[in-house]
């Protein structure tokens, strides 16, 4: 029989340190801003996981209402890298293309892709794995009678070409969001399905995003 001396047990665990979480940032503009509210997606995924008994994140949440993609390029020293994350999701786009007409502010396709394989060199530089999402909504109306639907459209395209060439993990928001407003919006409604006021998610819209982002991460290697 072996005897473990109380006094050897305790000095012994006292040097066990916890586990290191793997930290994630949410890159984005008012979308991931307001996402870090009660019932925003970022508060919804903490509390899927940990329904799950996992422990393993620390999800930390960095938007900025307004913001498109050389936005985020131009700040992401301060607010991304010097927190040395182990994951960053890139979650941009949507004002990079509703703010063309609005405002003539918007991104251009070729300065769009521009900037955000800017974005992802610089992380990948530091190791840090990236996950790209593809901009939802602009408009909830399931027949492409949007708008902006055709530039969401291209955007999107961009992004899932980018990922492809660059081997990284997409989070398809752009399908996920057309695929459930097929089935959930029969009477073609402009919002109120997944969002507010056509763009910015509301219960259900916080829910799908947090559901398709951790479908996403769980994956990761």
């Amino acid at each position: 029989m072996k005897y473990i001396i109380p006094g050897l047990l305790l000095f012994t665990m006292s040097f066990i340190t916890p586990a290191k979480k793997t930290k994630i940032i949410f890159f984005g503009d008012s979308i991931t801003q307001a996402a870090v509210r009660p019932g925003g997606y970022i508060v919804k995924m903490d509390s899927l996981i940990k329904t799950q008994g996992i422990n393993d994140y620390e999800l930390i949440g960095s938007g900025i209402g307004g913001n498109k993609v050389y936005d985020l390029y131009l700040r992401m020293e301060e607010d991304v890298l010097s927190k040395a994350p182990d994951v960053v999701i890139i979650y941009v786009g949507v004002n990079d293309v509703w703010h063309k007409p609005t405002s003539g502010t918007g991104t251009d396709p070729d300065k769009f892709e521009k900037f955000y394989r800017a974005i992802i060199k610089k992380l990948e530089d530091k190791n840090i794995k990236v996950i790209v999402c593809t901009p939802a909504t602009i408009g909830e109306r399931n027949d492409n009678s949007n708008q902006q639907d055709g530039d969401l459209n291209r955007y999107s395209f961009i992004i899932r070409g980018i990922a492809a060439d660059l081997k990284l993990p997409v989070c398809d928001l752009r399908k996920a969001f057309m695929d459930y407003l097929q089935t959930n919006n029969p009477s073609n409604a402009e919002k109120g399905i997944l969002t507010t006021d056509r763009v910015h998610l509301n219960d259900a819209g916080n829910l799908l995003v947090a559901q398709q982002m951790w479908k996403v991460i769980k994956e990761l290697k």
